[in-house]
């Protein structure tokens, strides 16, 4: 493997395993409890850290190369995620699960909409419990997954 090469391997475990740590730090001592939507983001993270971290002990270079290459499709694959979630936290459109979607009473008993709501997952998906200059954690996740995965392909096609 190039230099290039040596370094992408590093960031495609590096990135990863300190937006997991960020992740669970928040969780952790921030006290922000993840949604359904936030678990959805990490689990490419840790796929991702597995195959990196198999990018250093394996043989062959084409191997490892192939392996850097997934985590950083992975890593891409969160940020997506992020950017779905992201969009439902700003309700640019409608989330798919429970976590994001109101419970309306049109044409249901009062025990049934009674039922729903205690049905109802405790953290919300479509509201951000944090923000840092108007961009939530999901899109913290997407901007720096998408723009590490971009970085870590630029990085494999190099020649030096």
């Amino acid at each position: 493997m190039n230099r290039s090469q040596r370094l992408a391997r590093a960031i495609a475990l590096l990135l990863p395993a300190a937006l997991l740590a960020g992740a669970w730090g928040s969780q952790l001592i921030g006290g922000l409890h993840p949604c359904e939507m936030c678990h959805w983001q990490r689990w490419p993270h840790y796929a991702a850290v597995v195959a990196a971290a198999l990018a250093f002990v394996v043989p062959g270079r084409s191997v490892r190369l192939t392996l850097v290459a997934g985590a950083a499709a992975l890593i891409a694959v969160s940020g997506m995620i992020g950017i779905f979630h992201a969009g439902v936290e700003y309700h640019w459109w409608q989330g798919i699960t429970a976590c994001s979607t109101s419970v309306t009473g049109e044409g249901i008993s009062t025990d049934e909409m009674l039922r729903r709501i205690l049905a109802a997952p405790v953290v919300r998906c479509d509201a951000a419990q944090w923000r840092l200059f108007g961009i939530s954690l999901a899109g913290f996740n997407a901007i720096f997954s998408l723009g590490g995965a971009g970085v870590i392909a630029w990085l494999l096609r190099r020649r030096g």
